[in-house]
């Protein structure tokens, strides 16, 4: 038998979370960093994922989470640089889901999520702008099949800031697009939400990893103020 020179599967008793803690900790961690410009580009922060008093498919991680993400897109904003927000829907006949809305069909399933329902329509909370870009998706990237990669073509960006929900979901899918597509990409922490913190950190490690910046949303908010 060959001798082994790579690294098995670690199993040990560290949680999730522990782990994240560790990477983010450790003083050789590289970065891409920020270019030139930025987008903001916020994730299905939609009724169907925030409203915890409404809907059980709803999750939150940081209780200030949509205030951040306000935040910093008004900032960004003010330094005209894009704003994006999708959000998730399907036709009443759900065809447009695809094999994604064919595990369950509850009231509570992703495929129910109707065109201008309550579950459709951006939390309240959200101050969205008028110039901001606004579209439905129906997969989980933000990037699938919609006007976002030739939007931020148009607008010379270089940086794309994904904030959202979940961190294991469409915030994950959007990040490993926007580095496939040429874009240095950032994960502000406290603006993204899961169902479990297991979910949500390991996550965000395997995100710091390999396919973006995962950076406290103050670091995110210093560069946009010293522009």
């Amino acid at each position: 038998m060959a001798e082994m020179i790579g690294t098995k599967m670690v199993s040990d008793n560290r949680t999730a979370r522990q782990i994240f803690e560790e990477v983010m900790a450790n003083p050789a961690r590289r970065k891409f960093g920020f270019g030139e410009k930025l987008a903001i580009v916020n994730v299905d922060v939609q009724q169907a994922y925030t409203r915890t008093d409404l809907f059980k498919t709803a999750y939150e991680t940081d209780p200030k989470q949509i205030e951040y993400i306000n935040t910093i897109s008004a900032l960004a904003r003010n330094k005209q640089m894009p704003v994006v927000w999708s959000r998730v829907a399907y036709a009443d006949n759900a065809e447009d889901a695809g094999v994604w809305g064919t595990r369950t069909d509850t009231p509570d399933s992703l495929q129910n999520i109707k065109y201008d329902s309550d579950r459709h329509a951006f939390d309240p909370r959200c101050k969205v702008a008028e110039g901001d870009l606004t579209y439905t998706k129906r997969m989980p990237s933000a990037f699938f099949e919609t006007p976002l990669a030739s939007y931020l073509t148009f607008h010379r960006v270089d940086t794309v800031v994904v904030t959202g929900g979940s961190t294991s979901g469409c915030v994950r899918a959007t990040a490993v697009d926007a580095l496939s597509h040429g874009y240095r990409t950032i994960v502000p922490i406290e603006t993204c939400a899961d169902k479990h913190e297991s979910y949500h950190f390991a996550n965000l490690t395997d995100l710091q990893l390999k396919y973006a910046d995962v950076e406290p949303v103050q670091t995110v908010i210093d560069w946009l103020e010293a522009r």
